[in-house]
């Protein structure tokens, strides 16, 4: 297998290919309209079923009819779009189908822009339609991350019959990268014994969301959970960097992730003991890694393309032991690594403390510096 220079969208709607995707719903909106526009060539070619739909309403009801043969099914879309699905993807989890969903996140509230941004984390991790369940959430830093993940995407929203979510912002979905693409998986011919499959033969199916009995919805919503931690048990993904002796730690995810890493780099060159972590499972989120650092590290800084979204999940995980600090840029501004570079120096230098928010003091000095 060679690398060849690829954009993030293509690469995944690509990669979906390879994987077995065999139906795409979808609407275009910046920045993730490459993809439906790769596959919207693509997936006529191989036989397989294309549809752009007339809204992202249409799209996602048009996945759940999908997903309920038990076919290979994905959508994608931006912010707004994906705003647009909750309804759809509530539905989707109430009834236990696999799904893929990508979203590439822009920048917000309302229709923002069409810059990166990374505003979509409580959206996704923590929100989702109306109802309790959870989303599986991977969270990629470069093209090959995203080709790789997805093909996981796939394999996990099967396993565990639910949707698996691609948050990538809008960076990893426009950026060229070599990339090294699988090769192609068989389409799976047997009919999973949960699926529809039509009327004329066999018994009788009926895939639904609706329960009205109150017991019986209590136990729908046991087994979802019942499932949830089975996830939490055996899907977490993280990378760590330098963290064998480090005194501080950055948790940064996808693009914030990336630029973090620079800037630990460099700080290792000027003799701070830092290092990294990155979460790859946004959900489930990796809480016990950063149990284990708590017990060693001096403090946290987290990164992000946000207002401090992460973080909460962060500071709930170190549950106030030691300090935990935060830098985040909004709106689709893409930090620099000489700012999270300038974080780091002084999470090293200058007194910390576990009391107050640390949003209040991110927010102090964001201001001062940009009025």
């Amino acid at each position: 297998m060679t690398k060849e220079l690829i954009k993030g969208n293509t690469a995944v709607a690509e990669a979906a290919l390879r994987a077995g995707l065999e139906a795409y719903f979808g609407y275009p909106i910046t920045p993730q309209t490459e993809l439906l526009e790769h596959l919207s060539a693509r997936m006529p070619e191989l036989g397989r079923a294309f549809v752009q739909a007339e809204s992202e309403l249409g799209a996602i009801n048009m996945v759940y009819g999908a997903a309920c043969t038990g076919k290979r099914v994905m959508t994608s879309s931006s912010s707004p779009g994906v705003s647009l699905m909750m309804e759809g993807l509530s539905y989707i989890a109430g009834t236990e189908v696999p799904m893929v969903l990508v979203d590439v996140v822009r920048g917000g509230p309302g229709l923002g822009n069409i810059a990166p941004a990374q505003g979509d984390y409580n959206q996704i991790v923590h929100g989702g339609g109306h109802g309790d369940y959870r989303l599986i959430v991977l969270a990629p830093a470069s093209v090959q991350e995203a080709v790789d993940l997805t093909a996981l995407a796939f394999d996990l929203a099967e396993k565990y019959r639910t949707i698996t979510t691609i948050m990538m912002d809008g960076s990893i979905g426009q950026m060229m990268e070599p990339a090294e693409l699988p090769p192609f998986q068989p389409l799976k011919e047997e009919i999973p014994a949960w699926a529809v499959r039509g009327a004329k033969d066999g018994e009788k199916r009926v895939l639904t969301s609706i329960n009205l009995d109150p017991p019986t919805q209590e136990v729908m919503n046991l087994r979802l959970m019942t499932t949830w931690q089975k996830i939490e048990a055996n899907e977490v993904r993280w990378k760590g960097y330098h963290l064998d002796d480090a005194e501080y730690v950055v948790v940064g995810f996808g693009t914030a992730g990336r630029i973090a890493l620079s800037a630990v780099r460099a700080a290792r060159e000027q003799g701070i003991k830092v290092g990294l972590l990155r979460p790859i499972t946004l959900a489930p989120f990796p809480a016990e890694i950063l149990d284990e650092l708590t017990e060693k590290v001096k403090a946290f800084l987290v990164v992000e393309m946000n207002t401090g979204q992460m973080l909460e999940d962060v500071r709930l995980a170190v549950r106030g032991r030691k300090p935990v600090e935060f830098f985040g840029r909004m709106g689709g501004v893409v930090p620099f690594p000489d700012e999270v570079l300038t974080e780091i120096r002084r999470l090293a230098t200058e007194p910390q403390t576990t009391a107050g928010h640390p949003r209040d003091r991110w927010l102090a000095r964001l201001t001062e510096t940009i009025g």
